[in-house]
Parts: structure tokens; C-alpha cells; sequence
């Protein structure tokens, strides 16, 4: 077969295939050509998920007769004023989004740059270009996209729903709004919810502001500030906290240089960091930012630019995992104040009566006495009152004259003061503004599991010899699983052998643990060793889910009574803890409730 040049508008559809493969990614196109002009307002609309319109106007620099003339022409840029592709500064610079998109479409451009006393603008129908004319245009540039992909409709199969292809293209201008918060966006259409973003002022308030108007306030009430810089890049942005996580990493956004990207070294980087603080296939939510020197990253390994190839991957992953994890740190015990509230708030929502209910009960509140309730609470019993007797009094009585009870100075601190144990399981405290709820063993299991972590990385976990070896019999897989696995259990204080074909003898075991069931203990290790071999869970992970089963079963259970004072050691020892707000399986440790938030349960607001 005779080898032959292909059709140049054929090569553009080509082209328009590997950019243009869907309305987003158009879009994502024009939005960044009106960026690099410079401008503060961007306005996107699109029709039936932007196959029928997409219309995009910005009051950027605009351009001459000339330029635009130019700008329809395929690998015809501004942005590469000596050509060097290891230095790109821009979003766009291979010229290839505007002859692409009308290969396959209908595109007029109206463009006015300042020096220019009106307009110019060019229509390109399906490939075919037009003449340019005179048009009344204020600066800036408004480009139109009507019927995509009419000249191609075997690709209009491949799209999704208008209400799907609408979404996608709101999250673009979403991503783009995220990393230039100095820039108002616009965003309408008949099948997405419009929105109108305001510039914001270049500060870590302006972009957490730029992002509240993105994610909701919640992100704002749940992030945690990330600031970090080594050898040239500088990492920025906000990272949410592990107990606000999601069922998937959609709501993970990370940029580089101002560009949105999915990199794996990044995503990669992020699962990294949480990974001491989430359970397995829950993923945090967080919007980066990593600014280097242009060569140190090379944008030109994708033909829709999504990803990236950095010239030092190790140097960007340690900088993003340790600055995540420094972060994470430092948070301490704090937890998502969303917990508590916000589900409380709901289930109240859902099952609040209904106006003739509240009107009944009114009526009848003076006759109903709680003795003869079915619903009569049988743990406050007399005979149950003496769980309460070694915790603070509650603060009910308010006689004036009376001298303060012990603990109030607690009172102040950030998880409170102890005032009860309620079904020996969950202290309550009260702070200044409100109240806190804590499940007892969820928060010991980890203070347990990050002291076991600080020994192994300092002097070791101490050993206690067992004076009689405890043999634990299970099946010849699991023992074989812990026998191979017997040197590093060494480093926490396990020291186990084999003890014919099923069983092992355990000879030492961490002094933390004196006490506990030992049996227990190593067939549930023998499990996270089965599990961890399944799913190729990394060696550093084996070693955190071995720490984290031994945490477990050293821990306080529910059920075991606490006095006043262990109360609140423990929760003195959540504040000064890092990663205290969650459990070992990425569970909140307690929730917290304001006076506010009271006030709304019993209808005073």
C-alpha cells in the first residue's frame, strides 16, 4: 500500500481527537488562552452540555486583526516567544486548542486589543476559514462553539448525558477558579447550577475564601493550612482533616505552577501521608499547590496537559509527604467539628414533629409525668447513680456563693473538663462554649498506637521474657505467615518461634502489653498478615497495621468504669497527642457539640 500525505483538515481531526475529547476539555481550553491574556473576569456558558454552545468571554488583552488571522492556524502561539519547550511559564503553547476545536465545529472569535478602534472577528466552519471582519467587540475576547463534533458524530456517541457533560465542564472552571482566585468566573447553563465567583485578594485568606465558594464552608471549618519549601519548590494550599474524608479522590485538586493536574506521583505523594490516619478506601480532601522553576517540570507528556513529569520525582514526593504529615502533626487531637453537629442536626431534622404533634403536646404538657413514661430512662436509676459518684458533680446546681468545683480550671482546655462516664464507654465533658463527647477506647487505642510508634522509632519497644512460653495453636499457613514475619516482629517487642507443624511458642512480648491475651493477640496478627499479603500492602504499612493490633488490644475497653482523674489524663493526653481525633481504623475518637448547637436540638434557635 503506497504511503501518501493525509488531508490537512484531516490531520486537524485528528488532532481535534486527542484534544478536544469531550466539551470540558474545550473549554479547559479557552479558559486558559483567556488567562495567559491576562484576564480578571471570565465568563462560561454552555448549551446541552456544551455540544450545542460554549461560549466563553474575557476581558483580557485581546489581539489585533493580524494575530487573529494567525491564532486559527494549527502550532501558531505567542507563548513560546524563543521556543524553548524546557522553560513554559504559560497554560497554552502549542496552538493547537483553536484550529482543533474548529476542525470539528462551527467557532467564531470576536477579539479587541487597546490599541485597536473596534473589533475583528472570524468564523471557521467545520475546518473551512472565513474571511475577518470588522465587529463591535470591547477589549478582550469572546469565542463561540456551536454544534461540537458535527463534523465527526462518531464521537458524539462516545459522550455522556448533557447533565454529565454540563458537570464536567463546571468542574473545569471550578479547577481553574481554585488555582487563579484573582479571577471572577462566571458559570451558567440550563443543566448545572450557575455560579458567580468574585475575585479574591492574593493572601491565604483570599484563597481560602476563593475555595470555601468551591467546596462549602465545611471544607473552610475542616481545613488545616499547609505551607512548605525545599531546594526550589514550594508547596501551598489546604489540606482537610483526616476524619472529613470521602468515598473517592474526586475531591482531591492539585495544581503545579498553576495548572491542574492528576499526576500519580502526586496522588501517590497524598495517600503516602494520610495513610497512618485513614481507613482502607476512604480518601481525603484537599487542594494543593506546587510552584517550581519551570525546568524542573516538564508539561508536554500529555496531549490534554492532565499530567506531568518532574526532573526530581523523590524530591517532590518527600516534599509533599512530609509537609502533609508535619501538618497532620500538628493538628493534634483536633477532629472534624462536623461530626457531631451536623448528623445530630439532621436525624433531629427527620424525625421532628409535625406542627399537630407540637400543638397536642402543648396542650398536654401538664398533665404528662415522666415516673409513668414507657420511655423512662432505667440508666439513671438510683441504683445506678453510684457510677457517678468519683466524677465531677454536673454544673446543675446554681446556688450563688458556692465555691467552684474541682476542675473547672479543666474547663478551659480544648477538650474540657470530665463531668461523667455514660455506660462506662463515653466521657462526657464540658469546655467553655459547649460539649464534648469521647469514646474511651477508640481514643486510648490510639494514644497506645502512637506511643508504641515513638519507641519503635527512638530506644525500641521494651521486651518482658514470659516465664512459661505461651504456645498458640492456628492453622500451618498463618504459622508459616509468622514465622517469615518473626524478625520484624523482634523490633515490637513479639518474639515468637515455631512450635511444631501448627503452633507457635511465644517466648517475649512488649511490656506494654503485660496482661493482655496473648493468644488473641497473635492470631489476629497472623490475620493482618493474611490480609496485608492479598492485597500487596507495602512493608511500612505491615509494620503500622502490626503496631495497630497490638494498640487495640492494650487499649481501654468499653465497658471498664474510669475515675474523674482518668478521665481526664486521658483527655490531657488526646491534646497533646497527634492524630488523637481519629482511631486507629480512621474513626473520629469524639464529637463535639456547642452551646449552639444544644440550643438548635432543643429548639431555643
Amino acid at each position: 500500500m503506497p504511503i501518501r500525505r493525509l488531508d490537512p483538515l484531516l490531520v486537524d481531526r485528528i488532532a481535534a481527537g486527542e484534544v478536544i475529547e469531550r466539551p470540558a476539555a474545550a473549554v479547559k481550553e479557552l479558559i486558559e488562552n483567556a488567562l495567559d491574556a491576562g484576564a480578571g473576569r471570565i465568563e462560561v456558558a454552555i448549551e446541552a452540555g456544551g455540544r450545542r454552545l460554549i461560549r466563553v468571554i474575557d476581558n483580557g488583552s485581546g489581539m489585533s486583526a493580524a494575530d487573529l488571522d494567525l491564532a486559527v492556524e494549527r502550532h501558531a502561539t505567542s507563548k513560546l516567544a524563543d521556543g524553548d519547550l524546557s522553560a513554559i511559564a504559560t497554560l497554552g503553547f502549542r496552538g493547537e486548542a483553536l484550529p482543533s476545536i474548529a476542525s470539528v465545529a462551527t467557532l467564531d472569535i470576536a477579539t479587541r486589543n487597546d490599541e485597536a478602534e473596534h473589533g475583528f472577528a472570524i468564523r471557521i466552519d467545520q475546518g473551512l476559514k472565513r474571511g475577518i471582519v470588522p465587529a463591535a467587540q470591547s477589549r478582550g475576547t469572546r469565542v463561540e462553539v456551536r454544534d461540537l463534533f458535527a463534523a465527526t458524530p462518531a464521537r458524539l456517541k462516545f459522550l455522556k448525558s448533557d447533565r454529565a457533560e454540563a458537570q464536567a465542564v463546571k468542574d473545569v472552571v471550578q479547577r481553574l477558579a481554585m488555582a487563579h482566585r484573582g479571577v471572577g468566573f462566571v458559570c451558567s447553563g440550563p443543566d448545572i447550577s450557575s455560579f458567580d465567583y468574585k475575585p479574591c485578594e492574593a493572601s491565604d485568606a483570599g484563597l481560602l475564601a476563593r475555595l470555601a465558594q468551591v467546596l462549602g464552608n465545611d471544607f473552610r471549618a475542616n481545613a488545616l493550612h499547609v505551607m512548605a519549601e525545599r531546594e526550589g519548590f514550594g508547596l501551598a494550599g489546604y489540606a482537610g482533616l483526616p476524619t472529613w474524608h470521602r468515598a473517592n479522590a474526586s475531591a482531591q485538586y492539585l495544581f503545579v505552577n498553576g495548572r491542574p493536574v492528576r499526576d500519580k506521583v502526586l496522588l501517590g505523594a497524598v495517600r503516602a501521608a494520610y495513610l497512618d490516619y485513614l481507613p482502607p478506601g476512604r480518601y481525603p480532601a484537599l487542594v494543593l499547590f506546587l510552584h517550581c522553576d519551570p525546568r524542573e517540570v516538564d508539561v508536554n507528556v500529555h496531549p490534554a496537559k492532565a499530567e506531568v513529569r518532574f526532573r526530581d520525582q523523590g524530591l517532590v514526593r518527600g516534599l509533599i509527604i512530609g509537609a502533609l504529615k508535619q501538618t497532620l502533626e500538628g493538628a493534634l487531637h483536633r477532629a472534624s467539628p462536623t461530626n457531631g453537629a451536623s448528623a445530630m442536626l439532621d436525624r433531629i431534622h427527620r424525625h421532628a414533629p409535625h406542627a399537630q404533634d407540637s400543638q397536642w403536646i402543648s396542650e398536654h404538657a401538664v398533665e404528662w409525668d415522666w415516673r409513668q413514661s414507657p420511655a423512662r430512662p432505667a440508666g439513671f436509676a438510683e441504683g445506678h447513680q453510684d457510677r457517678f459518684d468519683t466524677c465531677v458533680m454536673p454544673q446543675a446546681d446554681t446556688r450563688p456563693h458556692e465555691a467552684a468545683p474541682s476542675g473547672q480550671a479543666a474547663v478551659d482546655a480544648p477538650l474540657g473538663a470530665a463531668r461523667a462516664q455514660i455506660h462506662d464507654t463515653y466521657i462526657l465533658a464540658q469546655t467553655r462554649d459547649g460539649i464534648v463527647i469521647v469514646d474511651q477506647h477508640a481514643a486510648h487505642e490510639r494514644l497506645v498506637y502512637e506511643r508504641l510508634k515513638a519507641a519503635r522509632a527512638t530506644q525500641g519497644i521494651e521486651r518482658q521474657i514470659l516465664l512459661i512460653p505461651t504456645v498458640v495453636e492456628m492453622a500451618e499457613a498463618d504459622v508459616e505467615r509468622l514465622i517469615d514475619a518473626a524478625p520484624r516482629l523482634v523490633e515490637f517487642g513479639l518474639v515468637i518461634e515455631g512450635f511444631g507443624p501448627g503452633a507457635v511458642a511465644v517466648r517475649e512480648m512488649p511490656s506494654v502489653l503485660r496482661g493482655g491475651d496473648v493468644v488473641h493477640l497473635v492470631r489476629d496478627l497472623a490475620d493482618v498478615l493474611a490480609e496485608d499479603e492479598r492485597t500487596a500492602v507495602p512493608l511500612e504499612r505491615r509494620l503500622d497495621h502490626v503496631l495497630a493490633t497490638m494498640a487495640c488490644h492494650h487499649s481501654v475497653r468499653a465497658g471498664r468504669h474510669l475515675s474523674a482523674e482518668e478521665m481526664n489524663a486521658l483527655l490531657r493526653e488526646m491534646e497533646r497527642t497527634p492524630g488523637s481525633g481519629q482511631c486507629n481504623h480512621g474513626r473520629p475518637t469524639y464529637i463535639e457539640l456547642t452551646l449552639a448547637d444544644v440550643e438548635t436540638l432543643f429548639g431555643r434557635r
